[in-house]
């Protein structure tokens, strides 16, 4: 055969510039694949810091990825999912396609969490909430561990899959080192003409190369297609987990009147230890009562008529405008007769109309006496216990004494040397650590009503000294009667009279304290008993006229 011939054979020499073709049409396709993401949940730079700010004030975070990493690599970044999934106000999950094979697996439990039927009720609690998003990943933490053990053979595929892959990246760097060692021994004088064996390294590299792009894409599809078994119910048990312990945390706090803004402001380890401090013990049974008080006691303020008449039972002497019969107020109309109005409403002598019924509203501070001797242990319907009835009525005088802009004072007392005063100014915001010290205050013992009474009136006392201000309010909560002294009720009708405060009393689960002729009743302007304590109105007449 002659050797100008056969130019296609092996050996023979071929234009540089048919072999950058080849190669470049190739690298050209290689370099078209998608970019390879690590989280399944696109993320924005944002995100990412309120994740990174989260993760670093939640040790039970770090616990949860240093845990799951030991056995599964890139748990971290399955975490990072699951807490964006639940803090994104609209979450979108890359394609699979664009996965980088290592975090398939991430990316199909993801899939699972957002897919769970509980899923929307969670995000109503999470979303836009960095420690709502951190407890539902908490919450989730078992079912995430179990899943990821789960996925070990899909596990297994992926990583070979990422092997290919990276054979296949590999093999177009060879593309690509072989078109340039074509380059450098090319002969300039014959037109780019590129010796035999460094053309035949072109050709057999792109060969290669091909292979092994047809390899990585049969196990990219065999890794898209596998479908992890049981993912899917795991999953749905993870977020109905998650969204009850939310919404039971969010029941909580809205319960105690902690606000979102409150909590928003609140760094994360102080909002773990309430959250902790709520749920334990005899706090979390009592939320839902206490929510129930709250609710009711907002019902009658929204009804609440300030200085209302009552029922009207005649015509007396004064001067309280508002109360002015018409003929008085026609005299107004005359002008030869509005020296006579002025001077008989000076003399407190113009015609008002009677009433009895409710009376207006006090200024002074509230104060709740709750007692917490031992009988106020005892349950009664539904479970609720005689000093849960009395703290939730409490917690909610204690609002109905903030949206009046008065002092509120809370009292635990039992026998006559057990005492404990919760003092909580108008002008100062209601402390939360103070609030729940007052709620879980029980002293035990016996009664004593003098203690607690007497150091209701000298606060009032103090309180008229120091601003002028009469009309307070005492409520009286308890399930005993005690005597007092002739003496200190001599000096306690004199308070009451200087003063002008009132006093309520609330009979818990004991009408003989409530009867007539008890020293309740002596004590007293208004009176009640409670029986039924899942009847939270049978106060309600309290927040009408307090």
């Amino acid at each position: 055969m002659d050797e100008g011939t056969g130019e296609d054979a092996a050996g023979a020499a071929s234009p540089l510039g048919a072999l950058a073709d080849l190669a470049g049409s190739w690298l050209a396709r290689s370099a078209a694949t998608p970019e390879r993401h690590t989280g399944a949940v696109a993320a924005d730079r944002f995100d990412r810091i309120a994740w990174r700010d989260t993760y670093e004030q939640a040790p039970a975070l770090r616990e949860l990825a240093a845990e799951l990493g030991e056995r599964h690599p890139h748990a971290d970044d399955l975490l990072t999912d699951a807490f964006l999934a639940a803090y994104k106000a609209a979450p979108r999950l890359r394609e699979p396609t664009g996965m980088a094979p290592s975090r398939l697996v991430n990316h199909r439990i993801v899939t699972a969490l957002l897919e769970s039927p509980d899923f929307a009720e969670l995000h109503r609690e999470t979303v836009g909430d960095p420690y709502a998003a951190a407890m539902a990943v908490l919450a989730q933490g078992t079912a995430l561990r179990r899943m990821l053990d789960d996925s070990r053979p899909a596990r297994d595929l992926d990583d070979r899959t990422a092997l290919t892959g990276r054979d296949a990246e590999d093999a177009a760097d060879a593309v690509a080192e072989a078109l340039r060692q074509a380059a450098d021994g090319a002969d300039a004088d014959e037109e780019g003409s590129v010796p035999g064996p460094a053309a035949d390294a072109v050709r057999q590299a792109v060969e290669d190369a091909e292979d092994a792009a047809r390899r990585a894409a049969s196990d990219a599809a065999r890794s898209l297609a596998v479908a992890l078994p049981g993912v899917r119910a795991a999953a749905r048990g993870a977020v109905a987990k998650s969204a009850a312990a939310a919404r039971e945390e969010a029941a909580l706090m809205r319960a105690w009147g902690v606000g979102s803004g409150e909590l928003e402001r609140m760094p994360f380890d102080e909002r773990a230890r309430l959250a902790e401090r709520l749920r334990a013990g005899r706090l979390a049974e009592w939320a839902e009562l206490i929510g129930r008080f709250r609710q009711m006691a907002d019902g009658e303020r929204a009804r609440k008529v300030e200085n209302a008449t009552g029922e009207l039972i005649g015509v007396t002497l004064g001067d309280d405008l508002s109360r002015v019969i018409p003929s008085e107020l026609a005299n107004l109309g005359l002008p030869e007769l509005r020296a006579v109005f002025a001077a008989r409403y000076a003399a407190g002598e113009l015609m008002l109309y009677d009433s009895q019924g409710e009376q207006a509203s006090g200024r002074g501070a509230v104060i709740a006496c709750v007692d917490t001797s031992h009988s106020m242990y005892e349950a009664g319907p539904g479970g609720i216990t005689r000093e849960a009835w009395a703290k939730a009525c409490a917690l909610a005088l204690l609002d109905q004494a903030r949206h009046a802009g008065r002092d509120f004072v809370g009292i635990v007392f039992s026998a006559a040397d057990k005492l404990r005063v919760f003092r909580f100014p108008a002008d100062a915001p209601a402390d939360l650590t103070r609030t729940l010290d007052f709620a879980e205050t029980f002293l035990g013992g016996g009664t004593s009503y003098q203690r607690p009474l007497s150091a209701a009136g000298e606060l009032l006392e103090a309180e008229f000294n120091d601003a002028a201000r009469t009309r307070g309010d005492i409520v009286m909560l308890t399930d005993d009667d005690c005597g007092v002294t002739e003496a200190w009720m001599r000096g306690w009708n004199d308070a009451k009279r200087r003063l002008g405060f009132r006093v309520f009393g609330v009979g818990i689960g004991a009408p003989r304290v409530a009867a007539a002729g008890s020293v309740l009743a002596a004590l007293c302007d208004n009176l009640r008993c409670v029986e039924d304590f899942t009847d939270v109105h049978a106060a309600a007449d309290l927040f009408r006229v307090i």
